[in-house]
């Protein structure tokens, strides 16, 4: 029984990881869609977005499933209770890729994000994607240290949208106000899915050392 427990717990952790990888590729594709104004890509998005919600919601039949069939200790429960919270929270960051293909298709044929931010969407989709993966290997490989990084990294995406909000406010803006609620909208889109990715290290370091980081500020949507 018990080498069964933690076989079926063993194949939970690998198919998270499999699905923050659906993540991570979904954030590269809505990126692509948004910049190039690809509504093809856009939609590809948005329909995967179903797959992706229907491994969440097997791995949390799968977690809930485990707990009523076993009496896990201290340490197997940890381990289940955060990988619930885990996958609710990859759940969302796929949601959130879905929401920067809807607005990328619905500005087709226009490219919604103006020029001179390019080179900022870009980049906050390349810390976005690395932070995804990151967390999905730190909780394969229980890399506390790895984990633990996520915070930092999430100053650079804070930075990021800084300096969106400059260019908006500024006297260089020539967009017009519906791009820049646009832009401002899918900062945050970024902004949160860098935020899951570090609740994501935060609740990995909980499941290895059983402890939470201290002034851990956990997403919920």
């Amino acid at each position: 029984m018990a080498e069964s427990y933690h076989s079926e717990l063993d194949e939970i952790v690998h198919e998270l990881v499999t699905m923050s990888d659906s993540v991570r590729v979904a954030v590269r594709d809505a990126t692509r869609a948004l910049l190039e104004a690809d509504a093809s890509i856009a939609e590809r998005v948005m329909s995967g977005d179903a797959r992706i919600d229907a491994m969440h919601d097997r791995l949390e039949h799968r977690c809930f499933s485990l707990l009523a069939r076993s009496t896990p200790v201290a340490g197997e429960l940890r381990t289940i209770v955060a990988a619930m919270q885990v996958i609710a929270d990859i759940g969302r960051t796929g949601d959130l890729a879905a929401h920067v293909a809807e607005i990328a298709r619905m500005r087709y044929p226009e490219h919604a994000v103006p020029e001179p931010l390019v080179p900022n969407f870009t980049r906050m989709s390349q810390v976005a994607q690395e932070m995804v993966g990151k967390a999905g290997r730190t909780l394969l490989e229980r890399d506390t240290d790895a984990a633990a990084t996520l915070a930092g990294e999430d100053d650079e995406m804070d930075e990021l949208r800084n300096e969106q909000f400059r260019l908006i406010a500024s006297d260089d803006w020539t967009f017009g106000a519906e791009t820049a609620v646009d832009t401002a909208l899918l900062g945050r889109y970024y902004e949160r899915i860098a935020d899951h990715a570090v609740a994501m290290g935060g609740r990995i370091i909980y499941v290895i050392t059983g402890e939470a980081p201290e002034g851990e500020d956990w997403p919920t949507t």
